[in-house]
């Protein structure tokens, strides 16, 4: 876990409401694109319409992708962009820690801020993915899900740089969440030039600490 300290703030000026609908949209936008979320996509626009141009139109440009592209393309290229790619991975602590045993600790972070807000998962996915994480941001506790991005903001810029570097339109999804939180610090520079040399650790040991947990159970990482 990347624990630095910083005051909550968001670049972009953005409203409380305009930040949970960014994050909202950005939530679904990062998430395989199902059937019943491309049905959304008119509605996706339309709300998106409602926010300032700065992060406006970052979240437009992969709508109108999501309008104009076929299904089953969007999928395959949703696949090949974060599943296969160990450097674009939507899961937080995995630039960190990868599959070792001190990443279930990190992901007990996220876990403790769901129980306290009184949200509990179900089997299928690991508290630090992504869109989970914008989810829980936008509609369930604001503060903490806005601390729990903040504190990964290292990880964030790293995979807007992988995804831009591989010329892929959800590196502005990536943009847009950045201009909701506090500005890249110095100390953010160097930890992002750590895991960008580093890479995540490849020693695959488990996740005990995490999956000792009842409430708690492995997703796709």
């Amino acid at each position: 876990m990347l624990t630095l300290t910083r005051k909550p703030a968001n670049p972009a000026g953005l409203s409380e409401r305009d930040q949970r609908l960014l994050w909202r949209i950005a939530a679904l936008l990062l998430d395989y694109p199902s059937a019943d979320t491309l049905a959304m996509t008119d509605q996706l626009i339309t709300a998106a319409g409602e926010l300032p141009d700065s992060v406006r139109e970052p979240l437009l440009h992969v709508l109108h992708e999501f309008r104009t592209t076929d299904p089953m393309q969007l999928a395959v290229r949703y696949v090949e962009t974060f599943d296969m790619r160990r450097r674009a991975s939507l899961h937080l602590t995995y630039y960190a820690y990868g599959d070792t045993r001190k990443r279930g600790m990190a992901l007990l972070r996220f876990k403790h801020a769901y129980r306290q807000a009184g949200l509990e998962l179900g089997d299928g996915e690991l508290p630090d993915f992504l869109p989970l994480v914008l989810e829980f941001a936008a509609t369930v506790d604001q503060l903490q899900g806005e601390r729990l991005l903040a504190e990964h903001v290292p990880v964030l810029e790293l995979l807007r740089l992988s995804l831009a570097d591989s010329g892929s339109a959800y590196a502005s999804v990536l943009a847009a969440i950045l201009a909701t939180l506090p500005p890249i610090s110095t100390a953010d520079r160097r930890r992002i030039a750590e895991l960008a040399a580093e890479g995540p650790p490849e020693e695959e040991v488990g996740l005990e600490p995490f999956a000792m947990d009842p409430l708690m159970s492995g997703g796709r990482r």
